[in-house]
């Protein structure tokens, strides 16, 4: 009896080494910025890399969404590893006004700590993810114990830190002031030798003079500047080589960190922001969108061959997103005869201090502002002993009556949940942080912006929200599935795949439909799995 009982021991001992040694050795987690959904299908015969490989090998969502809002850069890459909207991650906007020390700050700015490599981005000394409150996927493989690395990589510091988490082993941006890639001291207080190596090797500089042509030819989209100074290297934020530049620096961590290479399951997350910065100045039917659009396909194909040397293919789980869509250019949308067109944000403060100065006497009313929403002067309020309730309501009337306003919530209705309860008051409500919120949340109407020129994203409509989400890899079935679901679903996604806890303030579900069995899932290829109808497949 006992030689059976140390039999079956040994056997389940042995099946439960076997399930550990299955998890991918590299999760590659990858946002392209302000790549709305629909550059997925517009595009889809340009694609022969990366996003080809994507479309046809992994598990492609047709129907995934922001629930919250603003749909901006910060709060899209706090969701995507976190699983919460920024209800519970407090991370509200790209930057806010902050109460206790009466001044704006971004979502990852931080006066602690000193910037490594370059000069800080803003005011703030630095940058960390101190604001944001829960964890993410990265913070509970390191807190699993399972000797994980966890860095993160983009032009923008925001898009680098988020993702990553708290317990990243790095966080790096570009700094457009020394065209070298920077860091905090939150993270370590000298940048690794890798890091100095590629900034010595002053990659950024090789693409001085060049033409950004079309890969179908034609007149230059773009010439860069020749002289290398702080012009140039912020011009390569808004060209296709800096999405160049993030994939040579990506592949520099993977060898520098032995991502991937040891035995332990290592976490990537990468932003490509080029497109963005792209994006802005041209519009979404720019000749310029499509072709960062498939030149970012493209430089995915070349990254996703590197791995596959590096570490191999086989043993990489890939998520594909974006962090938020992005608005026709109202000038764009006239001529279609739709809807849209510009606020000049100057009229939102004039009608807040007009109306309340005409009521209650002068004064500076307005302190601050996240986006086009606005905090309101509490210490005036007390000092004229006001009822805070009464000043919100009438300064949230002169709003309204600005042409071309869509809603504006009061701090006090979003704090009782006092709104009608529609999709967009759900997705408000999901972006009303008690302690952070403004005093006043404001929406333009579908397709207009604040911005005096090119384009902008931060509503909670549909060309805002509606975004790629793609899983590639071991454990996942490919095929496109139409159902809805959340970005909010793919920390938890990950999280079931790779046997970890939920990230602490994730709110969606696990995406068990593109699961494949357990143990068997682990160690079967995109390719053994039966697939299912491809994006775009007939296309091809």
């Amino acid at each position: 009896m006992p030689t059976f009982r140390v039999f079956f021991l040994l056997l389940w001992l042995g099946a439960d080494l076997a399930a550990q040694t299955v998890w991918p050795k590299l999760v590659v987690a990858i946002t392209v910025d302000q790549f709305r959904y629909d550059y997925l299908v517009r595009f889809r015969h340009h694609y022969t890399g990366g996003i080809d490989r994507l479309l046809r090998q992994g598990a492609v969502f047709s129907n995934a969404y922001y629930e919250h809002f603003p749909t901006v850069t910060a709060v899209g890459h706090s969701t995507f590893l976190s699983g919460a909207t920024p209800s519970v991650s407090g991370i509200i906007g790209n930057d806010w006004y902050d109460r206790e020390s009466g001044k704006q700050v971004t979502s990852v700015a931080d006066d602690q700590e000193s910037t490594l490599g370059g000069a800080s981005r803003g005011a703030a000394k630095s940058a960390s993810p101190r604001r944001l409150l829960v964890s993410t996927l990265g913070d509970e493989l390191k807190m699993a114990g399972r000797g994980s690395k966890v860095i993160g990589i983009a032009l923008k510091d925001r898009s680098a830190i988020l993702p990553a988490g708290h317990m990243a082993d790095g966080a790096y941006w570009f700094d457009p002031q020394s065209g070298n890639f920077a860091s905090s001291t939150y993270y370590f207080d000298k940048l690794p030798a890798w890091v100095e190596e590629f900034n010595r090797s002053r990659f950024a500089d090789r693409f001085a003079g060049l033409k950004w042509t079309s890969t179908s030819g034609g007149a230059a989209l773009k010439t860069m500047p020749s002289a290398l100074d702080v012009v140039y290297y912020s011009s390569l934020e808004s060209s296709p080589y800096g999405n160049d530049l993030v994939e040579k620096f990506a592949e520099a961590a993977v060898i520098g960190e032995r991502l991937g290479k040891r035995d332990a399951t290592d976490l990537l997350a990468i932003s490509f922001s080029a497109n963005d910065y792209i994006g802005h100045q041209h519009g979404p039917d720019s000749p310029h969108v499509r072709e960062v659009s498939i030149l970012t396909d493209r430089l995915l194909g070349q990254f996703f061959q590197f791995l596959d040397a590096q570490v191999g293919m086989r043993q990489v789980l890939v998520v594909f997103t974006a962090d938020h869509g992005v608005a026709p250019l109202p000038e764009v949308n006239v001529q279609r005869r739709m809807p849209g067109g510009r606020i000049a944000e100057k009229t939102i403060d004039a009608a807040i201090e007009s109306t309340l100065a005409a009521k209650f006497g002068e004064g500076k009313w307005v302190v601050g502002k996240s986006g086009p929403s606005r905090y309101l002067n509490h210490e005036l309020i007390r000092q004229k002993a006001l009822n805070y309730v009464e000043v919100l309501e009438i300064a949230a009337e002169a709003v309204r009556a600005v042409p071309h306003i869509y809603r504006v919530y009061t701090r006090t209705d979003l704090r009782k949940g006092a709104v009608a309860g529609d999709r967009i008051d759900r997705r408000v409500l999901a972006g009303f942080h008690d302690k952070r919120a403004p005093d006043l949340t404001i929406l333009a109407d579908p397709y207009y912006l604040f911005e005096s020129r090119g384009t902008s994203h931060g509503l909670p409509f549909q060309y805002d929200a509606h975004i790629p989400v793609i899983f590639m890899g071991p454990g996942v079935k490919p095929g496109r599935y139409d159902f809805p679901i959340s970005a909010n679903d793919i920390a938890p996604t990950l999280a079931t795949l790779l046997d970890v806890l939920m990230p602490s303030g994730a709110l969606g579900r696990a995406l068990h439909e593109i699961l494949l069995p357990f143990p068997a899932s682990r160690s079967a290829s995109p390719a053994s799995a039966k697939p299912q109808r491809a994006l775009g497949a007939s296309t091809r």
